[in-house]
């Protein structure tokens, strides 16, 4: 029998397991205490990419500490497709979206490249991280996405493996595109997506001569770079992820 699932998700790094204690982190406990107003014997679920969700029961909730003991497992753990996002940050608050809806959307990493046209403030990489991991507490998902350090793009190119093929979102070919989807590679895949002003012309030459690029137009009209990266998302989960 399948447990009920608690509407109070945490992400954990420890195992989980029956009856397996976990401790809360002191942001997690002021959350559950001031925010949530929980108090001891409420359940919640908890959640590490691995161990799948579990239903927990809160054994003490203090000032700046608590503790919640695993009592039965109310989802398996569920691995998204092995498909990443790479895209060059633009404005803080449309960075933050792509990320968040990256991991609702089933990315299984998130990397951030630096390009010649990038544009965007001084990069938080750990303040990045919280957004996914909130994205998966909240959607109901059991795996957080790894959000990588920014990296240039040459460099990201330089160590980029053949066997994963790379989508690329080209702006340039948006004017007289089919209305139908172009056929998308399967994983292990990556989508990328260019900043505001999208790709220089060095690095157009040097992505089209890659030979696992798939450059693709995302519909007949450009799209800011935060939708785009939703839209790219949808259309590979949709032909070639969990979504089928």
């Amino acid at each position: 029998m399948v447990a009920a699932r608690a509407k109070i998700r945490l992400f954990v790094e420890q195992p989980l397991g029956q009856g397996q204690e976990i401790a809360l982190s002191q942001a997690q406990t002021h959350y559950l205490a001031n925010v949530m107003r929980q108090r001891e014997g409420a359940e919640i679920a908890l959640f590490n990419s691995r161990d799948g969700e579990w239903l927990a029961r809160l054994t003490r909730v203090g000032r700046r500490d608590a503790l919640a003991e695993c009592v039965v497992q109310s989802a398996p753990q569920r691995m998204p497709p092995d498909l990443w996002l790479l895209f060059g940050p633009i404005k803080k608050t449309r960075t933050d979206f792509i990320v968040e809806k990256a991991a609702e959307l089933g990315a299984a990493r998130i990397l951030l490249v630096q390009t010649d046209y990038t544009n965007a403030e001084r990069i938080r990489q750990d303040r990045l991280q919280a957004h996914a991991t909130e994205a998966a507490e909240q959607c109901g998902g059991t795996y957080v996405p790894e959000v990588a350090a920014l990296a240039p793009l040459a460099k990201v190119l330089d160590q980029w493996p053949e066997e994963r093929a790379l989508i690329w979102g080209d702006e340039t070919l948006a004017e007289g595109a089919p209305s139908a989807v172009p056929p998308l590679p399967p994983a292990p895949a990556a989508i990328l997506i260019g900043p505001e002003g999208g790709f220089s012309p060095a690095e157009r030459a040097r992505l089209t001569a890659l030979t696992m690029i798939y450059p693709v137009a995302l519909g007949p009209r450009i799209l800011r770079a935060d939708t785009a990266a939703v839209a790219a998302l949808t259309l590979w989960q949709a032909a070639q992820g969990d979504w089928r």
